[in-house]
């Protein structure tokens, strides 16, 4: 393959929901290429896209696939994207190094829920956007209502370039109003007649040309100006304003395709090529640190990694875009993520399991390498010295959790080891290995997400688990104060044991004063704060430790143990054996022996009084809860509001946003278990969510009352 100047290449990302045909459609891409001799399809299970075997087995795309495509002595490089807002981490990191999302929207349904979802994770990273209106051919395929659908959600930025003659099973015909010109096809091949537009269609291409050329006049001043002087501009001014409205986001131009049948897809690729602005014509990226560094083969080299992928026989392939100046093969560069060094020691353009070995690589331009040392995903490369590195891809929270255990306890270090490499893979597969649950916690985008990835243990790595309901990291808190007193006694010959502790404790409250007295049970406790430990716990709150001992009546020396013993009850909460956080214990009196006292005596004496004090202090258990915030067609509102309410929710407010209503909720966790699969089948896929923590609030009265029946009983079978 010859070398590509930055202004030859264009990087686009297929986008669009699930149906919608993208993997055909860059399939057809391919084939006008000459990349490929022969196009696959999704029953054949012969895509270049689509070319895992749990993709074929599903029939829909699950990772992105990097492709490129060459067409009139310029390079299309091509990813396609999966469908589901289940994998939106791949969308993500597959729009990072591209300029233009193209988003292929089924003409059957117009506007569906992955339509928004991925556009405005489009709008989000600043991507021009042009639609292609796909399977015209289909006999419910509607034109009218998917423009309108459109323009419902897209508003005027609209501008339909194309339209169709005769949508449906004959759909052959596209008229074109930048050039005012039809193009009419013979059969599934994908050849062309250019003709001009029958006389019964003039009136209408006209009127939508007017459109257009006042739509590309408003992204520049100056055609603006000569827009209102002369009432019209030529070819060339029009995609001159288009290629100004694409850099913009001022406009989303909308072209016609049958991508199964080859219709439309050559003129939408010669558009790509001669309209849309190339790499080096957008805005500069910028670096951690607030550098910008523009896509230029005169810059020194730099580039980011926006996906690693695990393959047999391979190991490591690191996919990538050219920030800046040139790479080549045999090239030494440093990983300025993590400061390692790094030498490309081979370099590929790819489609698919295809790889195609280059020597180098110009700014703008997206390739692979293999077997690099300690780079993954979000990490830069630049030349040594330069200290180039780019801000980082950020994911979406998760969604859904599940405990995750191997079936044969002999593949628990396995498991760990692949489960690692998953999240290399899909940033958006989060592990928690929780010593507090006493569990793998397993989180991702939905439970297709990690089924997925389920099904990958076993069929690839061997590894058979379980997926299990996760624990609910719950907090334990007091409300009120509470005093107790503990003596351990131990004498089995010799020197015994021997420590005695008296406490309060109180809630913790942001900026109280240190105390002075208790009053408890009618007598009051004076106190005189000789020390204090504030700790910052690791799971939330705090712990404040007072000493308050006067007189001697223990020794400084033993306070350690006491606040060690404290420490591990609040690790194991004397309610359900979950965290407990913002307390203040106060240790005020005790009792030592001057030959059986030590410190194990006083770290037992320690936790056994502030055990009790606890169940006496009007101890809550507090539950984690979350924002939720639902994107939900209006038809399905009732059904997801009543749902919500089931799941003792309180809603914040609700609002209408480009056709879609969305719901703002506060839920606990315990009541989001599997939602993502609950709210799919209520809307049938047609609605979206996203959660992110942001309290813990007390449980109610008869929560707790079953939380706590049902510790005392698992404390019994243990």
């Amino acid at each position: 393959m010859k070398t590509y100047q930055s202004d030859q290449i264009r990087n686009i990302a297929l986008l669009g929901n699930t149906g919608s045909g993208k993997t055909i459609l860059a399939e057809t891409m391919m084939f006008e290429g000459k990349v490929i001799d022969r196009k696959g399809t999704i029953e054949a299970k012969n895509t270049v896209s689509d070319h895992t075997e749990i993709e074929q087995q599903n029939e829909r795309s699950i990772f992105s696939t990097v492709l490129y495509t060459e067409f009139n002595e310029n390079k299309l490089n091509i990813i396609d994207t999966p469908g589901s807002d289940d994998f939106v981490g791949a969308v993500i990191s597959s729009m990072h190094p591209v300029d233009l999302g193209l988003m292929v929207i089924n003409a059957q349904h117009g506007v569906e829920v992955g339509t928004e979802i991925f556009a405005r994770h489009a709008e989000k990273l600043g991507k021009s956007m042009v639609f292609a209106i796909n399977q015209l051919d289909h006999d419910k395929a509607n034109f009218d209502q998917t423009i309108e659908s459109l323009k419902v959600s897209f508003g005027s930025k609209v501008a339909i370039v194309q339209y169709p003659v005769n949508a449906g099973p004959d759909f052959n015909a596209i008229i074109d109003v930048l050039v005012m010109k039809m193009y009419k096809f013979k059969g599934d091949t994908g050849e062309r007649e250019i003709l001009d537009i029958p006389a019964e269609e003039m009136d209408k291409a006209k009127e939508l040309q007017n459109t257009l050329i006042e739509t590309s006049a408003e992204n520049d001043e100056k055609l603006m100006e000569k827009f209102f002087d002369q009432g019209t501009l030529s070819e060339d001014e029009m995609r001159e304003g288009i290629r100004e409205g694409l850099l913009l986001r001022g406009m989303f131009p909308v072209f016609c395709v049958s991508g199964k049948r080859s219709i439309g897809v050559k003129r939408l690729m010669e558009f790509i090529i001669n309209v849309c602005p190339s790499p080096d014509k957008y805005p500069a990226s910028k670096t951690k640190d607030g550098k910008e560094i523009s896509c230029s083969s005169s810059e020194p080299a730099s580039l980011f990694v926006f996906k690693t992928a695990v393959e047999s026989h391979i190991g490591e392939v690191n996919y990538f875009k050219v920030m800046s100046g040139k790479v080549t093969e045999g090239m030494d560069m440093v990983n300025t993520t993590n400061d390692g060094k790094e030498r490309i020691s081979q370099l590929f353009v790819v489609a698919g399991k295809k790889r195609e070995k280059v020597t180098e690589l110009i700014a703008g331009d997206i390739g692979a390498a293999v077997k690099l040392k300690n780079t993954k995903t979000n990490h830069t490369l630049s030349a040594p010295g330069k200290n180039i590195d780019f801000e980082s891809l950020v994911f979406p929270n998760a969604k859904f959790r599940t405990a995750i255990k191997a079936k044969n306890e002999a593949d628990t270090e396995k498991l760990g080891e692949y489960l690692n490499r998953a999240h290399q893979e899909d940033p958006t597969i989060n592990i928690e290995y929780s010593k507090e649950l006493r569990q793998i916690i397993l989180s991702g985008q939905g439970e297709h997400h990690l089924n997925i990835l389920r099904w990958q243990l076993l069929n690839l790595y061997k590894i058979d688990v379980d997926f299990l309901p996760p624990r609910i990291p719950y907090r334990e808190t007091i409300t009120k104060i509470a005093q107790a007193d503990y003596r351990h006694r131990k004498q089995s010959g010799g020197a015994g044991q021997f420590g005695e502790v008296h406490m309060v404790i109180e809630p913790y409250v942001e900026g109280a004063p240190d105390p002075v007295k208790f009053k408890i049970n009618g007598r009051e406790i004076n106190i005189s704060v000789r020390g204090k430990d504030e700790i910052k716990l690791d799971w939330g709150g705090k712990l404040i430790f007072y000493n308050c001992i006067v007189g001697g009546s223990i020794d400084a020396r033993f306070l350690p143990a006491i606040l060690k013993g404290i420490m591990e009850r609040i690790e194991q909460g004397p309610l359900t054996g979950s965290y407990a956080r913002d307390i203040r214990v106060s240790v005020y009196d005790g009792k030592m022996h001057p030959v059986d006292s030590n410190e194990i005596s006083f770290k037992l004496a320690g936790r056994n009084a502030f055990r009790t004090a606890f169940k006496n202090a009007g101890p809550k258990i507090m539950e984690p809860v979350y924002e939720v915030e639902v994107l939900v067609p209006a038809d399905k509102m009732g059904d997801v509001m009543s749902d919500l309410q089931n799941r003792r929710s309180i809603i914040l407010g609700m609002d209408s946003v480009k056709g879609f209503e969305k719901i703002n909720a506060r839920v606990p966790l315990a009541e989001l278990n599997k939602y993502s699969t609950a709210l799919s089948s209520l809307t049938s896929g047609r609605a979206t969510y996203s959660m992110k923590f942001i309290d813990y609030e007390q449980v109610p009265a008869d929560i707790q009352e079953k939380l706590l029946k049902a510790y005392e009983e698992e404390s019994e079978e243990e």
